[in-house]
């Protein structure tokens, strides 16, 4: 089912979700079923679990093309549960961002450009990977739902930020 999207301003989105403590239950299944056809349904790269009004740790990402992101290389579809980031170095990339709880609008956000992430898919297996570039960054975009942060928050520079249609093809500004 397509679920409604919350949309920044809904205190939902600022309160820090709780970890999983059921897998591979009937109710797990039902929730990601409904992430997906929402996420599928509205382009995005990836949804957490705080934006449809679930406060679970639970974000799920991927796509093979996005129209939202038509450079973007391709990132596997993935659940993952009660998941950490670890950063494999300091640096750091700038580039423009959307969400679908902020609609319209972009800004350009510093992210770890590596990072390690790790947790559960819906059965409980734990996993993790090495990812770089956009991967990395829907990772953290999605995984900071989980701790109330939206990417307006992490905005440095706010001439960085603007309307959608306005900004598409703009350069992102040295940092």
């Amino acid at each position: 089912m397509i679920r409604e999207v919350l949309r920044m301003g809904d205190p939902r989105l600022l309160a820090p979700a709780l970890p999983v403590q059921s897998f591979a239950t009937p109710e797990l299944e039902a929730l990601l079923d409904d992430m997906r056809e929402t996420m599928v349904h509205l382009d995005g790269a990836g949804l957490a679990a705080p934006q449809i009004g679930v406060a679970l740790r639970v974000v799920i990402f991927g796509f093979e093309a996005n129209p939202r992101y038509p450079e973007a290389a391709a990132v596997p579809y993935t659940v993952l549960i009660n998941p950490e980031l670890v950063a494999l170095s300091d640096e750091e990339e700038l580039a423009w961002e959307g969400c679908l709880s902020v609609p319209g609008l972009r800004g350009v956000v510093p992210r770890w450009k590596r990072l390690r992430y790790r947790g559960c898919d819906q059965q409980g297996n734990a996993f993790e990977r090495e990812v770089e570039g956009f991967h990395a960054r829907v990772v953290q975009h999605e995984c900071d739902h989980l701790d109330g942060i939206l990417y307006p928050m992490r905005i440095r520079d706010l001439r960085s930020f603007g309307f959608t249609d306005v900004i598409d093809a703009a350069p992102v500004p040295n940092d």
